[in-house]
């Protein structure tokens, strides 16, 4: 019986994992599409002048 329970708390936590890194994945694609789309991301960079900076010698 323990064998089954200690089973079934491992299946479980599997389950939680691959769910966590669904959400992450779906959430990364999301902001790719967004970013694609044009529309701004309120969190995305502050300045779109990527020459701002002199390149180092």
């Amino acid at each position: 019986m323990y064998d089954y329970e200690l089973h079934q708390v491992n299946a479980a936590e599997l389950i939680r994992r691959a769910d966590a890194q669904r959400t992450v994945r779906q959430a990364v694609l999301a902001r790719r599409a967004a970013r694609r789309s044009g529309r701004e991301d309120p969190e995305g960079r502050v300045s779109t002048d990527q020459d701002r900076f002199a390149h180092a010698a």
